[in-house]
């Protein structure tokens, strides 16, 4: 079975046929949050089905390319597609990603990502930064032998969200005149949207908005050494007392309205690093 160092390895050998640059910000931008790749002077992209042992985004609405460019003056590399548990991917293959950036000069990383509303206090169309996460996703990148290469056994959490970078995003947004929110991030497999009493079970474990994504993401991140910075679209409010039934297309509808105030968000903080 070949290793997941030499699997790493071979991507980027591919990737580096196109480029030798450093991109010491990597981005990951999720379902109607594409909106931000308009932002990038991109230099090249390359299609996920070309690269060496990339997994391949299965759901409509992630484009499924590596770009290559500038935000904000700084280089980047944005991931235009992630990957899910729900697509039948296993937890190394949705962190695979992560690991490449890692090689191609990646020290912070920005992930983005459309998620249900469980605070009272939000409403659809908020921005929220991310502070903490809870997984209950019924797995961990982590988890099967260690290769010290990438990190160590037993990374700490304890702060996986960049203290420094919740301050500098918040003064943005303050200086944008653009209302944030700041909470906990849960994260279930999906792909099915939960029900009422699981939207009250998961308020009552101190989740803010539930998603489908990101926290592998950050665990594989934080394990290699990479800053993280994360931002959410609230697209539906998860109230259980209120609960309507809400559509994929109304999900990326509001997705797409709030992301100019994500992206200018966004945009300042990478300008400021």
């Amino acid at each position: 079975m070949i290793s997941q160092q030499v699997k790493i390895q071979e991507a980027v050998a591919f990737i580096r046929k196109k480029t030798e640059d450093e991109y010491p910000i990597g981005i990951v931008l999720g379902t109607g949050l594409g909106g931000l790749a308009k932002e990038i002077e991109i230099e090249f992209s390359l299609d996920y089905s070309d690269i060496p042992n990339f997994p391949v985004s299965t759901v409509e609405t992630h484009h499924g390319k590596l770009i290559f460019g500038t935000l904000a003056g700084k280089k980047v590399v944005a991931m235009q597609g992630r990957f899910h548990f729900y697509e039948g991917y296993s937890m190394h293959q949705i962190v695979f990603p992560i690991r490449v950036m890692k090689h191609l000069g990646v020290k912070t990383l920005g992930i983005t990502n459309a998620c249900g509303g469980l605070n009272p206090l939000f409403r659809k169309g908020d921005i929220m930064l991310i502070d903490d996460h809870i997984n209950l996703l019924g797995g961990n990148p982590l988890i099967g032998p260690n290769d010290p290469q990438l990190g160590s056994r037993f990374p700490d959490l304890c702060a996986p969200y960049s203290p420094r970078i919740l301050e500098l995003a918040e003064k943005v947004a303050l200086d944008h005149k653009i209302k944030l929110q700041r909470g906990v991030y849960i994260a279930l497999s999906g792909p099915c949207l939960e029900t009422r009493a699981e939207y009250r079970m998961l308020r009552t474990l101190g989740a803010d908005v539930v998603g489908m994504s990101t926290v592998p993401e950050v665990i594989a991140a934080v394990h290699q050494g990479t800053e993280v910075f994360g931002m959410s679209i609230i697209t539906d409010e998860c109230f259980p007392d209120n609960l309507k039934s809400v559509s994929i297309e109304e999900i990326i509808e509001v997705s797409n309205h709030a992301e100019p105030k994500m992206t200018a968000i966004f945009k300042s903080v990478v300008a400021n690093l």
